[in-house]
């Protein structure tokens, strides 16, 4: 494994990073013993940053981290957010605790202001003291390091980190959305910690079957798309969440390789870039963030059906999988998931941190998969 210097922290994080939103599920919830073989399984070859936040997992990503690392606590460097946005200080610091019990620590190495956007710094979290609050909690030992990560428009990024509390940040970049690069370049030169999130796109990069091997080549996507971000020398840790030992030894060795990208790799990007274009009119990556649905619409899943048949061609599958999302129940009794029963409420949008148009994506899913 190779390690990158953390910003001005001197801390050597490893250049593959666990991110712990995807973790094997059984029924809605997280599979714990599968989890502890594959978080061990990164600990041994050497990942030594994980991350996670409060909503992940159906809320249940700190506690089944937390359990799976406390007998290694002392070989890793955790992450995990704050989601809170408003005027309270009591609430952010609610938050807080709650997570250290939920990990079962006393502190956390990296603390994030989570998806955080430049007007709620500058009209609640600023004037109204949560900001203080992150600080008292730091030289109180519960916080090592304060950072942020943030979907907002890269100005506003390089602001934030132009304020001059933060000692890293977590944004997404990849070789397919590579708008963030200014603030990562930014972010670096100011001497901050940069984590990428979306390294393979939440998998939407990867079309199915395609974790094997493209035609006529011998890398993966996968392979080729953490390379590609490790060979920003900004870039400190590249996040990739895992569900199988397979994929943690298959990720490593990616992140393990010196050398820089080949002319004929490059290419291959390029190539790849091309391909997933289409992706770039709905990129969903699977976040969740906008679930639950009101009306049951599992807004991910049917997005991901959709990209099977305009990304990859593959249109009977696609056609497949949203049929299935007709017949789901739930208690017993039928509760479609599928884009039809969305009634355009807009509850969701809000919440996208892409800025999906989703109801109106939606509408292209049902047009197109439901004959």
């Amino acid at each position: 494994m190779l390690y990158r210097e953390y910003g001005k922290t001197r801390i050597r994080l490893s250049a593959l990073g666990f991110g712990c939103m995807r973790f094997p599920m059984r029924g809605g919830n997280v599979n714990r013993e599968q989890t502890r073989r594959v978080l061990h399984r990164a600990i041994d070859l050497g990942v030594n940053f994980f991350d996670t936040a409060v909503m992940y997992c159906n809320g249940q990503s700190e506690e089944a981290l937390g359990e799976a690392i406390k007998d290694r606590r002392d070989e890793l460097y955790l992450s995990t957010k704050n989601p809170y946005k408003g005027d309270d200080p009591t609430q952010w610091r609610k938050c807080l605790d709650q997570s250290l019990k939920r990990l079962a620590v006393d502190h956390t190495d990296f603390y994030h202001f989570h998806d955080l956007k430049l007007q709620e710094y500058e009209r609640h979290l600023l004037p109204h003291g949560s900001i203080d609050e992150a600080i008292k909690a730091k030289e109180e030992g519960l916080i090592d390091h304060i950072c942020f990560s943030s979907h907002d428009e890269p100005m506003n990024i390089m602001r934030l980190i132009d304020t001059g509390l933060f000692e890293g940040i977590l944004v997404q970049y990849n070789f397919l959305d590579r708008h963030n690069e200014e603030a990562i370049a930014h972010a670096h030169e100011k001497g901050l910690g940069v984590t990428i999130m979306g390294t393979v796109g939440g998998g939407r990069l990867v079309p199915l079957g395609e974790r094997a091997r493209p035609e006529k080549s011998r890398q993966t996507i996968p392979d080729l798309a953490i390379r590609f971000v490790l060979s920003n020398p900004a870039v400190t840790v590249a996040l990739s969440g895992m569900g199988t030992t397979r994929m943690v030894e298959e990720n490593v060795a990616s992140a393990s390789r010196p050398e820089p990208l080949s002319p004929e790799e490059n290419g291959r990007i390029l190539e790849l870039a091309s391909q997933t274009k289409p992706l770039r009119g709905l990129y969903c990556t699977g976040c969740n963030y906008c679930m639950p649905c009101p009306s049951g619409v599992d807004i991910p899943a049917n997005f991901s059906a959709y990209n099977l048949a305009r990304v990859w061609g593959l249109k009977e599958m696609a056609k497949a999988r949203y049929r299935a999302l007709g017949r789901r129940r739930r208690d017993g009794k039928p509760a479609p998931a599928w884009a039809e029963a969305c009634i355009e409420c807009g509850t969701c949008e809000g919440k996208c941190p892409q800025d999906l148009p989703i109801a109106e994506k939606l509408k292209q899913v049902t047009a197109d998969l439901s004959s």
